[in-house]
């Protein structure tokens, strides 16, 4: 496994070692001691979410704060998207910068999201079937959101806006600006 750092602090690429043979693949998806060699964080995850979206599905850009704020390790299954992170956090140096990458069941990369950060992706293939790891247990309460186009943010989400599958929830959440002044 190799796992390198992103140009956001604390927000990592997680790039498996990928054995193939005439049989199929297998790799190893997460391995804590590697992880916490490499990165320097005990993480410790105890939930594990799957959704399954058709092309032009935006989801997000959604977080939890407080007590319940979650890190997520990030993999496509079936499909590919664009994923993109924003950094949430009013102390770290990269504070409201974003980071997007690809992630698809050819590569096999991982993205590991620090808490404090809003994340989102874009379903680019017919289907995509996303799952990720939570160091944190939802809750409701504590659940936060940023306007996927949100023109502060600029996001090229990389899906015409014909074809843009939105729900209604991340229609209406709040701006960055917004957001900030809260």
């Amino acid at each position: 496994m190799t796992i390198e750092q992103t140009t956001l602090k604390d927000c990592f690429i997680v790039i498996p070692l990928v054995f193939k043979d005439e049989r199929g693949s297998f790799f190893e998806i997460f391995n804590k001691k590697e992880f916490s060699a490499a990165t320097g964080l005990e993480i410790n995850f105890v939930q594990d979410n799957q959704s399954v979206s058709q092309y032009g599905t935006i989801r997000g850009l959604h977080f939890q704060v407080g007590d319940f704020a979650q890190a997520k390790l990030i993999r496509v299954a079936k499909g590919e998207v664009l994923d993109i992170v924003v950094d949430m956090r009013p102390d770290s140096e990269t504070y409201l910068k974003h980071f997007s990458c690809l992630l698809n069941d050819e590569n096999n990369h991982q993205l590991f999201v620090p808490r404090g950060f809003a994340h989102g992706f874009a379903t680019l293939s017919e289907e995509a079937i996303f799952v990720y790891k939570c160091d944190n247990f939802y809750d409701k309460t504590s659940e936060r959101g940023i306007l996927y186009n949100d023109s502060q943010l600029n996001l090229d989400w990389q899906i015409p806006k014909d074809q843009q599958i939105i729900s209604e929830k991340d229609q209406h959440q709040p701006t960055l600006e917004t957001y900030l002044k809260q």
